[in-house]
């Protein structure tokens, strides 16, 4: 009869599996590629070189954070709902991607701005504005779409195609560390096209037209985006400034080690994480506190497995990405391991407490604690130790700080 049950169950949740592992096969086609290349563009572009290329697409991040708005969280809700509505749907998508053409103008401009005031950005502007236009990817690419109507498959195979497609040029054309530039266009070109193509899916096999609305028309919009946005600015800020201040404090090298280190806890977050996301549309129909707490509890002892499965085998798999050069790279990993945990339970909090509940504004407040314990942690342990190991220490730390709001908000309004 248990066994039944669980078969039962699966069936009834076949789409939420199925949305489930075509979100995750998303995350990891990207995050894998960059893993399946890695110890070939860090030998032949060396740490130096590769370095500039991740502090350049972290530049890029905060741009795109900008411009991604916060739509996706009130997009999915809005989709999900009206899945065979396909007026609304059209609404939807026209609206939000007439609002990202609007941001992504704006920043242009401020990315002009910078480009020739800092001297930094002059002197590599042609890596810097390559992975800059990856914001042309995001404007087009609304993943929350097929998240929203459960069908991740189509955009997974989208972007497994044309990333194996990629692969020949790096393989060909990248031979040595003025290769760089060629690295970073693939990858930007590689992004925009998933955009293009998704856009095309949607007007030629959905249905549905596009169109670009008036900008009065957006108001609402943005109004339901907004706590998301701060919640999500803030994030992003705070977790691309770990980039930018290692590049500015140390060097690109220890960008390298970072992204490295990085790169070794990405996967199992990516598996882990996007359980909440593919939840959150069946989740959202009938919240069960019971439920969620269950899901909190499983996904808290995940976490903690994950951590011992770094701090075991962490060391080895550094060893074969980067060779024993890259080596300082294992401490980092095992730091950041504990944010597999935070980004779990805070995730769940997220989305089935605190958005369900309507209470929007903890999610940003959440992040401005995250925000401003990070920088607290970080610039007075950086003068003191001036050690690349204070500034991922502060970013752990500052997990634990929302851990502990989350869990302290939840419990003083009696929400779960």
């Amino acid at each position: 009869m248990k066994n039944l049950n669980i078969k039962d169950l699966a069936i009834r949740n076949l789409k939420v599996i199925e949305n489930y592992f075509f979100m995750t096969a998303l995350q990891i086609i990207s995050s894998l590629f960059g893993i399946l290349i890695y110890p070939y563009l860090i030998r032949v572009l060396g740490a130096g070189s590769y370095g500039l290329y991740v502090f350049s697409s972290s530049i890029a991040n905060y741009f795109i954070g900008f411009i991604s708005f916060g739509f996706s969280f009130p997009s999915v809700r809005a989709i999900a709902e009206n899945k065979n509505n396909q007026q609304v749907k059209s609404k939807v998508i026209s609206s939000i991607l007439t609002a990202k053409v609007y941001l992504a103008l704006i920043s242009t401009f401020i990315f002009i701005i910078l480009l020739f005031s800092i001297q930094f950005m002059r002197e590599n502007k042609l890596i810097i504005t390559i992975c800059y236009s990856q914001i042309i990817g995001e404007v087009l690419f609304p993943q929350w779409y097929f998240q929203g109507i459960q069908k991740m498959k189509i955009i997974t195979y989208i972007q497994l195609a044309i990333r194996l497609l990629s692969l020949p040029i790096i393989f060909i054309f990248i031979k040595s560390s003025n290769d760089c530039w060629i690295y970073a266009l693939t990858s930007t070109l590689s992004i925009i096209f998933c955009g293009i193509l998704s856009i095309i899916y949607i007007q030629k096999l959905e249905n549905i037209p596009i169109r670009f609305v008036s900008i009065t028309s957006l108001k609402s919009y943005f109004t339901d985006a907004m706590p998301f946005f701060w919640s999500s600015a803030v994030g992003t800020i705070k977790q691309e400034s770990v980039t930018v201040i290692i590049g500015s404090f140390f060097g690109m090298r220890d960008v390298a080690l970072y992204d490295l280190a990085n790169k070794l806890i990405i996967i199992p977050r990516l598996l882990t994480t996007s359980i909440n996301g593919a939840l959150f549309p069946k989740i959202i129909e009938h919240v069960d506190k019971f439920v969620v707490k269950r899901i909190i509890r499983y996904e808290t002892f995940i976490g903690i497995c994950i951590i011992v499965c770094i701090i075991l085998f962490g060391h080895y798999v550094i060893l074969l990405l980067g060779g024993v050069p890259m080596l300082d790279s294992y401490p980092m990993a095992i730091i950041l391991s504990v944010t597999i945990l935070v980004w779990l339970v805070v995730g769940s909090y997220i989305s089935f407490i605190f958005v369900p509940s309507n209470h929007y504004y903890l999610v940003t407040q959440n992040q401005l604690v995250a925000f401003f314990s990070f920088f607290l942690f970080c610039i007075p342990s950086i003068f003191i130790f001036h050690n690349i190991l204070s500034v991922v220490i502060a970013l752990t730390l500052s997990g634990l700080c929302e851990m502990g709001f989350c869990n302290y908000q939840m419990k003083k309004r009696n929400l779960l």
